[in-house]
């Protein structure tokens, strides 16, 4: 636990610096996503769930935060919690239905719900359809810190982010996340022991909801956009490839796993233009346009050669250490 406890603190000093070095934009995107990620592994990684409907609750809230703080002009902090509580809101809707049935029958209704979300969001006036939602201002935070400052605003989402991955850690290691794992293990045997298994997943449905809508309504405000692309069900399809790349069921891994992805996303076309000014290669220009195509085989990798992620390869490593 000692050891755990320096790792997050040396990871926390790094990401207090790391504006001194990278573009706080980027920064700030990449923590959106680690905790959107992370969100999800709640879900998939503590209790069993795979759900493919979590850009409803990304994009929705994104949504909702937008338009309060730019129609209504809500206070920033306002708008934000505005967003997480619409997040819920769908989350307790998807889940309530979607809990009735297990295995592949619960993602494909979780997907058929978020697509029912995207035609209507595509089709709703205060969205802006396919132009999506723009202009949407930072303000400041309890009128005190001008949100305007990249630096203030990345040290603000740092904030944000750390308390919802704090948060998550505490109910993982709660006697709720016990519940949860014993749910994820054998389901029979915790419904034999007279917990109300439907009551948890649900909450647990509503808390990975509410905490992807955090980060969905947080991104929305340090872009000051919101478009169709975060509610489309490839944003789903994203955020399960981050926690698979990480290490489904760990505590860091999709933290590791939005940082590749993301990182691949915006600097593959830099790093291709750098190859091909090396090795003379001009193909390597191209790489920025390939983007899914390296992700994918990331994926394949992963899948094949590190079936419990890099986090959980790495971990498990340890584990057969000490014992050779």
């Amino acid at each position: 636990m000692n050891k755990q406890k320096i790792g997050y603190g040396i990871a926390l000093i790094l990401a207090c610096i790391a504006p001194l070095v990278l573009y706080p934009i980027f920064l700030m995107k990449v923590l959106c996503f680690a905790l959107f990620a992370c969100a999800f592994n709640l879900l998939i990684g503590y209790t069993g769930l795979l759900s493919f409907g979590h850009a409803a609750f990304f994009g929705g809230a994104g949504y909702a935060a937008g338009y309060a703080l730019k129609v209504w002009g809500l206070p920033t902090e306002l708008g934000v919690l505005f967003g997480v509580l619409v997040a819920a809101a769908i989350g307790l809707l998807m889940g309530a239905l979607a809990i009735r049935r297990q295995g592949i029958y619960f993602t494909m209704i979780t997907l058929a719900l978020a697509q029912m979300f995207y035609f209507f969001y595509l089709q709703a006036p205060f969205t802006g359809g396919e132009d999506g939602l723009q202009g949407v201002p930072r303000g400041s935070l309890l009128g005190l810190l001008d949100l305007g400052n990249d630096r203030i605003l990345y040290y603000v989402v740092l904030a944000i982010s750390v308390a919802g991955f704090a948060l998550i850690v505490r109910i993982v290691h709660s006697p709720f996340g016990q519940v949860l794992r014993a749910i994820k293990e054998n389901e029979p045997r915790a419904i034999s022991l007279g917990y109300d298994v439907d009551r948890y997943k649900l909450l647990a449905f509503v808390l990975s909801a509410a905490l992807a809508g955090l980060a969905g309504a947080t991104k929305t405000m340090v872009l000051g956009f919101e478009t169709l692309t975060n509610v489309h069900w490839t944003m789903s399809g994203l955020v399960v490839l981050m926690t698979l790349v990480g290490g489904l069921g760990t505590v860091v891994g999709p933290i590791i796993g939005a940082i590749i992805i993301i990182a691949l996303e915006n600097k593959l076309g830099s790093l291709g233009y750098f190859l091909s000014s090396v090795t003379g290669i001009e193909w390597f220009q191209s790489l920025g346009d390939s983007v899914t195509i390296v992700t994918g085989l990331i994926f394949i990798i992963c899948v094949l050669a590190f079936r419990r992620g890099i986090v959980g390869e790495i971990l498990a490593h340890f584990k057969r250490s000490p014992a050779s």
